[in-house]
């Protein structure tokens, strides 16, 4: 099997005269280490070195930071702060306040949830906790216990002219004369 390759030396260490295309053999044996000079090949897969990752050995107690990705599978306690997202693994239990761009969960997570665009709870997630964010997503059989808002209204709700507090508590005048005052009539006909 041959490969083409473009502007390198062909695998024997030979150059090539006059010519920028070199088929060289591809041996399926591992690549030996880089010669000092030469970078090392890229791989064609995203690089891992973008995501951090915390394993089910992993226990952390006070906050973090990180910015770009992070994978869970331990146990933290405290604040998870970052522009970037995380994803919390099937075996990982969180108990703290999450502020990051994104949240994927597979495991337990005991906090509020605060993110700029989505959360993601997967089918074997348990979530108890509010939860803030520009969309939500929850897959049949997860468990989620707590209030979420989710987007932002194109109209912003009108609030009631003076703030009248009284709005939400019933008063106490129109709750003693309920029927049109018979309670009142009643009290003054059994006093006489």
């Amino acid at each position: 099997m041959f490969q083409k390759v473009i502007g390198q030396k062909p695998a024997t260490g030979a150059p090539a005269a006059g010519s920028d295309k070199i088929d060289t053999p591809v041996s399926p044996q591992p690549p030996a280490s880089q010669p000092a000079g030469q970078p090392a090949p890229r791989p064609s897969s995203p690089s891992p070195s973008g995501r951090n990752v915390l394993s089910s050995d992993v226990e952390i107690k006070g906050s973090i930071k990180f910015s770009n990705d992070l994978v869970v599978d331990g146990k933290i306690e405290g604040n998870v702060i970052s522009d970037g997202s995380l994803t919390v693994g099937e075996n990982a239990r969180i108990r703290a306040e999450i502020k990051t761009r994104s949240v994927v969960v597979y495991g337990k997570v005991h906090g509020n949830i605060e993110v700029t665009d989505k959360v993601e709870l997967k089918a074997n997630a348990e979530l108890v906790g509010d939860i803030k964010a520009a969309s939500l997503s929850v897959e049949p059989g997860a468990i989620f216990v707590g209030k979420s808002t989710v987007g932002t209204p194109s109209v912003k709700p009108q609030q009631t002219s003076g703030g009248n507090p009284q709005k939400n508590q019933p008063n106490r005048n129109q709750k003693n004369n309920k029927g049109g005052g018979q309670q009142g009539g009643s009290k003054l006909a059994n006093a006489s």
